[in-house]
C-alpha cells in the first residue's frame, strides 16, 4: 500500500458547502475561506481543532469531509489536515488502541498516522519492545488488516519525528519490526515524513516537536502548546544523541537522494516516494519525473512509476481522466506501473474500489492486466475475507481481467 502527500500547489478554492452541511462547517467555510492559502490552512486547522475538542474525533473529520467537498484547497491539503486532527486527538496518558480506533480511513487515513506520531513524541525514547508492540493488537486477527497498515505507516512518520528527522535512525526503528511486511509498511512512512518535512516544513506535525530547546512539558519558543482548545498539548524536544550530524532529506542535484545512498533492503520503500522529492525539486514536471525514473537502478525503476503514479493520483486529485493523461507522460514501456500507482491511490484515498476498477477499465487493452491485478492487490488490504476479495473482484469486464485481479488479491481459484 502506498500512500499519497499533500505537497503540490493547492488549488483555486471551491465556491459552496453541500447541503446538510453542519453549522460548524458553514461558520468555518464563512471564515475561512477567502483567506489566502497558509492563513487559510491556519484557520481551518483551528476551527476543525476546536471542533474536535468540544465533540470528537469523528465530528471533527466529518466537518474535514464537509470542507473538503466545497473547498479544493482543502481538499488538496486533506491527508495533512487529517494529520492535524490524529496529533491532537491524543494526549500523554490516553489509551493508545481507543484514540487510534476513534479514526476513520477518511483522506488516507491521515488521523491514524498523527495519534502514533504523537503518541511517539509523548513517550520518549523508542525500544525494540515499544516498537514492535504498538501495532501488536491489530496482528492476530486478519480483520484487522487495514488498522495495522495505517498503525505501521504512522509508525514510520511517529519515529523520523522522534528521531529530529534523521531518517536513517528512524530506518533503524523500524528494522526492530519483525516481519518483512511489517518492516515495509514502516519504511514507507518514514520516507513520507521525510518528504513532507523538508516540502512543506509547516504541516501540523511541526507543533509537535521543539527546536530541541525545550525539555518534555516545558514549553520553549518552538514548543509552545497551540491554543486549540483542550486536545492540544505540549510534546518535548527531539531525541537527537551528541554529536549526531543532522540529516539531509533531499538534494536538488540529485534527483534520487536519499535512495541513491541507502542499502537495499529500504530501496523499494524508498523509490515508491521518490518522484514526490522530485516533483517538489522541477516545479510540478510530471514529464521530467518520468525522465528521471528511467535513470532509477533497473531493480527499482518501475517502483520509481508506481511512486509518480500516486503523485500524480494526488495531484489531480483522483480525477480519473486526468490522471491517466498524466501517465501518458511516461515512457510506453513504463505507463503501466505510473497506472498501477495511481490506481492503488484511488483505492487508498476512499477505502473503496469504484473509482480504481472505473479508472482500469478505460486505459489502453495492453496496460488492463496490469491495473487489474494492481485493484486485487489493494483488495488485499480492504478485505480480509478471501470470499470478499473473490466478489469484488467481478467488478472486472472481462473473466481474463477478472482473473488478474484476483491474482493480485491473492484469491485461490
Amino acid at each position: 500500500m502506498i500512500m499519497a502527500i499533500g505537497v503540490a500547489t493547492a488549488a483555486c478554492g471551491g465556491s459552496s458547502l453541500p447541503p446538510g452541511a453542519s453549522a460548524e462547517a458553514m461558520a468555518a467555510f464563512e471564515a475561512c475561506s477567502e483567506l489566502a492559502w497558509e492563513e487559510k490552512q491556519d484557520c481551518y486547522e483551528g476551527r476543525l481543532l476546536d471542533e474536535l475538542a468540544e465533540t470528537g474525533t469523528v465530528a471533527a473529520l466529518g466537518m474535514l469531509e464537509w470542507l473538503a467537498a466545497a473547498d479544493r484547497d482543502v481538499r488538496a491539503q486533506s491527508h495533512v489536515l487529517t494529520h492535524a486532527i490524529g496529533i491532537s486527538a491524543y494526549a500523554p496518558g490516553d489509551v493508545f488502541t481507543d484514540v487510534f480506533e476513534e479514526c476513520t480511513e477518511l483522506f488516507q487515513s491521515g488521523c491514524y498516522h498523527g495519534v502514533v506520531q504523537a503518541y511517539f513524541i509523548a513517550m520518549g525514547e523508542p525500544n525494540a519492545e515499544m516498537v514492535a508492540g504498538l501495532c501488536a493488537p491489530y496482528e492476530a486477527d486478519p480483520a484487522d488488516r487495514w488498522l495495522l497498515f495505517q498503525c505501521l505507516h504512522g509508525l514510520g512518520h511517529g519515529l523520523t519525528m522522534y528521531y529530529g528527522h534523521h531518517l536513517l535512525m528512524a530506518l533503524e526503528g523500524c528494522d526492530l519490526l519483525t516481519t518483512g511486511w511489517n518492516r515495509n509498511s514502516c519504511y514507507g512512512g518514514a520516507f513520507m515524513e521525510n518528504v513532507v518535512n523538508a516540502t512543506a516544513p509547516h504541516h501540523p506535525a511541526a507543533e509537535l516537536v521543539s527546536d530541541g530547546t525545550a525539555a518534555e512539558g516545558v514549553p520553549g519558543e518552538a514548543g509552545e502548546a497551540s491554543d486549540h482548545g483542550a486536545g492540544a498539548h505540549v510534546h518535548g524536544a527531539m531525541a537527537m544523541a551528541d554529536g549526531v550530524e543532522p540529516f539531509e532529506p533531499l538534494r536538488a542535484d540529485d534527483p534520487h537522494y536519499p535512495c541513491s545512498i541507502l542499502d537495499e533492503k529500504y530501496l523499494t520503500s524508498c523509490y515508491q516516494m521518490q518522484t514526490s522529492a522530485m516533483l517538489w525539486h522541477n516545479d510540478g514536471d510530471i514529464a521530467a519525473a518520468a525522465a528521471a525514473c528511467v535513470d532509477a537502478p533497473d531493480a527499482w525503476r518501475n517502483h520509481c512509476f508506481v511512486s509518480l503514479g500516486r503523485d500524480i493520483s494526488g495531484r489531480t486529485l483522483q480525477d480519473e481522466d486526468d490522471a491517466r493523461r498524466e501517465c501518458r507522460k511516461s515512457p510506453e514501456e513504463y505507463r503501466e506501473w505510473c497506472y498501477v500507482g495511481a490506481v492503488r491511490n484511488f483505492v487508498d484515498v476512499t477505502a473503496t474500489t469504484d473509482a480504481g476498477f472505473s479508472f482500469c477499465r478505460a486505459l489502453e487493452d495492453s496496460a488492463k492486466p496490469r491495473c487489474h491485478e494492481a485493484m486485487g492487490e489493494a483488495l488485499y488490504s480492504l478485505y480480509a475475507d478471501e470470499a470478499a476479495r473473490r466478489d469484488a473482484c467481478e467488478a472486472s469486464e472481462t473473466e481474463e481481467l477478472a482473473l488478474a485481479c484476483r491474482r493480485g488479491a491473492l484469491v485461490t481459484d
